[in-house]
């Protein structure tokens, strides 16, 4: 069957990320404008990088939907009014991908954790290994000499995007052919990408080094990436031929999947948005929040500066958010910035009369980790930290133990309760 007809699109012919608004509205600009193409179109089509503004064989929903912007349900729901499950499954696999990465970190956390130590510890090796410094530089800054590695690179520091495929060739180069710390090449990617995930983001590099799927690792092959770059590239004798995989200690224990708390009945509410979940009023809310404050922890990704581009998609999607809440539920809104995010919050919660805080479930990652540290204080100044899991994380979480196939397998029951 020919893939499903439809025009190249100038939406997406301009790779300048200021041109990528961080809005709702433009989440759904782009959603409707890529369903004609969420069917075979895209499946035949999703693994070729046709360069910086050829991007409409994708999506580009990614940074939108990681910050949800735009919901996982609402996405699929759309592709479902337009194809046949069986027409669109490589597009709704790719959706719950995110929803696997996502269900087994939090059932790992300590591997995050982890993550942060062996970088931190990279990081410190750079201050004393000069030939291994010269060459992360040059890795980051594009002047390996691999064209198409370089061309990445760059591309991802002035865009704050990547196409999938183009990451997955690119974590493989730096790790099997340039032979640098995979915690590097993460970290890179997690200060640079508007869809900077740590789930998605620690455990897709995992799976490159052979350390996620054990002993499995992705190559990198000139011919592959000449095949699916349009001939934009061919490294042919530059990369590497083979890919041993890594090794650690394992993944250790599976700690069970976090609950949540449901929406409160009554009470003062006060909301928290972060950059994690950016349509908070699509919460079932039985009694609307009095206040709403914006937090962002985009700068805690890294100990390393976060790119300009992150930062500033993240900020403003918070804002998007904002003004959507305060329209809503017709109240005062602010955003705040500090590293203690206890005492800013005792202090907003006392401002503004609020004496319990709700917040969308915030996964493994930056907000987590300082949703956890101001805890204490809030715990003191009498006042509940509510975190609402959506339902449609209950659903997806538990089936993200092993590989993807497991969940893979649920996707037409999960399927109905977001049709």
């Amino acid at each position: 069957m020919k893939p499903d007809p439809a025009p190249r699109l100038p939406l997406f012919d301009d790779p300048d990320p200021m041109h990528w608004p961080a809005t709702r509205t433009e989440a759904e600009h782009r959603l409707k404008a890529f369903l004609p193409r969420a069917g075979r179109a895209y499946a035949a089509t999703r693994n070729t990088d046709f360069g910086p503004g050829k991007r409409d064989n994708v999506s580009t929903l990614s940074p939108w939907i990681r910050h949800r912007l735009i919901l996982e349900e609402d996405v699929l729901k759309a592709v479902l009014d337009r194809h046949a499950p069986s027409s669109a499954e490589k597009f709704i696999q790719e959706v719950y991908w995110r929803a696997y990465f996502k269900g087994w970190l939090e059932q790992r956390p300590q591997l995050w954790r982890r993550y942060q130590a062996e970088r931190d510890a990279a990081l410190r090796d750079l201050e004393t290994d000069a030939a291994l410094a010269d060459a992360v530089e040059a890795a980051t800054s594009g002047r390996t000499g691999i064209d198409c590695f370089d061309a990445w690179a760059r591309e991802l520091t002035e865009t704050g995007y990547l196409h999938n495929h183009s990451r997955m060739w690119f974590a493989s180069i730096w790790i099997f052919t340039l032979g640098l710390p995979w915690t590097l090449g993460a970290d890179f990617f997690l200060r640079h990408l508007l869809d900077g995930d740590p789930a998605s983001n620690t455990l897709g590099w995992r799976w490159v080094a052979g350390l996620h799927t054990r002993g499995k690792t992705y190559l990198a092959r000139a011919s592959n990436i000449a095949r699916h770059t349009d001939g934009r590239f061919n490294p042919s004798g530059q990369l590497a031929t083979t890919a041993p995989a890594l090794h650690d200690d394992g993944p250790g224990p599976v700690m069970g999947m976090p609950t949540g708390a449901g929406m409160p009945q009554s009470g003062k509410l006060g909301l928290i948005v972060t950059e994690e979940d950016c349509s908070p009023e699509k919460l079932d809310w039985p009694v609307p929040p009095q206040a709403a404050i914006g937090l962002i922890a985009t700068e805690a990704r890294s100990p390393r500066p976060v790119g300009a581009p992150a930062l500033a998609f993240a900020s403003a999607a918070i804002n998007d958010a904002l003004k959507r809440s305060a329209t809503a539920f017709g109240i005062e809104t602010e955003t705040a910035s500090s590293d203690d995010w206890g005492a800013l919050l005792v202090n907003w919660a006392g401002r503004n009369q609020v004496n319990t805080l709700v917040t969308p479930y915030a996964p493994v990652g930056p907000v987590a980790d300082r949703l956890a540290a101001a805890e204490p204080a809030l715990k003191e100044a009498g006042i509940p930290l509510v975190r609402v899991l959506r339902p449609y994380d209950a659903a997806a979480w538990p089936h993200a133990t092993k590989g993807f196939f497991a969940l893979k397998a649920r996707i037409p029951e999960l399927l109905k309760r977001v049709s």
